[in-house]
């Protein structure tokens, strides 16, 4: 019966390992399209977000017939728990992957705007922070896990330079007496929030890892 339980497991984790690599190529596929604006690759992202789902839903099911049929405890039971909880927000980090790709697919007025110097670089870190979180999944890696939670503050900070990057550009706009197309810097200004989601996703995963390890989520014991 042990043994039968430890195969479902194991498959449970590699399942696990898939969605993460679906959601780690689908968020750097966002940050790259912030400097190649590849209308034909973000179609792609936006309408692949599909088979993310479906493979949330596929996991969800295979953790409720763990627990009702097999009614782990201890550790076992952290490991599916933190699953259930992750893959949440590694749909999310999907979901807002798709969101970018779609405002970077809608036609614009005019000429197209510069992105803010910094929206890159958010992107960069956004993508680093969840690849992260995968991988202290996989290892079980405590240390990797809390080193997301503190990347938190790089994107948080990169979010408020991008900020104050749009209200220049609107006040430069202001002495000019120019009128900018307003839509695509709100665009610009939902694809960072985007990113700054994405990133905060992640340091819910690394803190899924942490409860999964120790017990312990958010400095409370759960168990």
């Amino acid at each position: 019966m042990r043994t039968r339980f430890d195969e479902q497991l194991q498959r449970l984790n590699t399942e696990m390992i898939t969605m993460g690599s679906m959601i780690e190529r689908a968020i750097e596929t966002a940050g790259a399209l912030i400097s190649t604006r590849d209308q034909e690759v973000a179609q792609k992202l936006r309408d692949g977000d599909n088979e993310v789902d479906r493979k949330e839903r596929e996991i969800e099911s295979m953790c409720l017939r763990l627990i009702l049929m097999q009614q782990p405890v201890a550790r076992d039971l952290r490991l599916i728990s933190a699953a259930l909880k992750m893959i949440t927000d590694m749909e999310r980090i999907g979901d807002q992957a798709s969101d970018i790709a779609e405002i970077l697919c809608m036609p614009v007025k005019g000429e197209r705007l510069t992105f803010p110097a910094h929206l890159e670089n958010m992107a960069q870190e956004t993508s680093r922070m969840v690849h992260k979180a995968i991988d202290a999944y996989v290892a079980r890696d405590l240390a990797l896990a809390r080193q997301v939670m503190e990347d938190d503050d790089i994107v948080d900070d990169l979010f408020d330079q991008v900020k104050v990057e749009l209200m220049g550009v609107l006040n430069d706009y202001c002495v000019t007496g120019e009128h900018p197309d307003g839509m695509q810097l709100l665009d610009m200004l939902m694809i960072a929030k985007y990113f700054e989601r994405s990133a905060d996703h992640a340091v819910n995963i690394a803190e899924w890892v942490e409860f999964a390890v120790t017990g312990e989520y958010k400095g409370e014991r759960l168990s």
